[in-house]
């Protein structure tokens, strides 16, 4: 039996709309929940993120404001709008792009992000919140939650499965496996030195692969029935039915196209659900930094 294609564009956009319906009704009582995003520098990939996070915030109502800043900034007046921000009642919400240039101390910074407008969920104290029992925090990191969200959604029974979680980064492998362990699922977090990795994989009723190893999860690695979210993103070459590249016409350069970290095709056959790359994870990303926004708004409106 083939898997449930997990549609991850769908669920963004259904949580959009959500996000967009309260906002306007406290827009309606005077209310508007504000975004700063705050960018060092004009890497490509980061003015992309940035654009498309201020773009959304546009569509949903929230009020978006945008900080610009230098490669060259100092680390102190970086540290001061930071803080200027954090003291701004129209802000609710705070996220600093990363990566920082070296000269910058990114814990520095992103220690500085006040706890209630820390909308990436980032911060250590709400990062410890997550393993701590009774002390959630006000905002969870958007992709583990957006996992998490995807697995309620496709109706999963998080409470006594048996998850597996690849990767142990501070971005996904860690907060996802907390978020899962808060929903009294059995949490194994594997990673470079775990033994018996396959074996491990096997016994997941739920599989977060989040390691950046290109289709690294094969078939004999998923138990049957398994739900299999796919967090990673990488480029591979298109080849042609010879193996050689597939040059663009365009650029003149070997196209490539993006994966995940788990063998789709082979995988779809044998799990319940399952995320594809692109299309799964990633476009929660920015839906759930809106709902942790518009979480942020309603906190400090007194209405959480």
């Amino acid at each position: 039996m083939t898997a449930t294609i997990i549609d991850g564009k769908a669920v963004a956009e259904a949580i959009r709309n959500e996000v967009k319906a309260e906002v306007t009704q406290l827009r309606a009582k005077g209310l508007t929940p504000g975004l700063a995003t705050v960018i060092v520098g004009a890497r490509p990939d980061s003015v992309s993120y940035v654009t498309s996070k201020r773009k959304t915030c546009e569509e949903l109502g929230i009020r978006s404001i945008g900080v610009e800043f230098p490669e060259n900034v100092s680390q102190d007046e970086l540290l001061a709008r930071v803080r200027r921000l954090c003291s701004d009642p129209q802000v609710h919400g705070i996220l600093v792009q990363l990566p920082l240039p070296k000269h910058i101390n990114e814990e520095v910074i992103l220690n500085a992000v006040n706890i209630d407008k820390d909308v990436d969920g980032f911060h250590p104290v709400n990062v410890g919140k997550l393993g701590m029992k009774g002390r959630e925090p006000l905002f969870a990191p958007c992709t583990p939650s957006g996992v998490i969200e995807l697995l309620d959604r496709v109706g999963a029974k998080i409470s006594v499965s048996r998850a597996v979680v690849l990767g142990r980064s501070n971005i996904v492998g860690l907060p996802v496996a907390l978020l899962l362990l808060g929903r009294d699922a059995t949490v194994t977090i594997c990673h470079s030195k775990t033994q018996n990795l396959a074996e491990v994989c096997r016994q997941a009723d739920i599989l977060v692969a989040a390691i950046g190893r290109p289709r690294f999860v094969t078939a004999d690695m998923v138990k049957p029935g398994a739900f299999v979210i796919d967090v990673g993103v990488n480029s591979l070459p298109v080849l042609n039915p010879d193996g050689s590249p597939v040059i663009s016409e365009k650029t003149g350069k070997p196209r490539t196209k993006l994966v995940g970290d788990v063998d789709f095709d082979a995988v779809k056959e044998i799990a319940t659900a399952i995320t594809p790359v692109p299309g799964g994870v990633g476009p929660m990303t920015i839906a759930m930094l809106m709902k942790n926004t518009l979480r942020g708004a309603k906190h400090a409106f007194g209405l959480l």
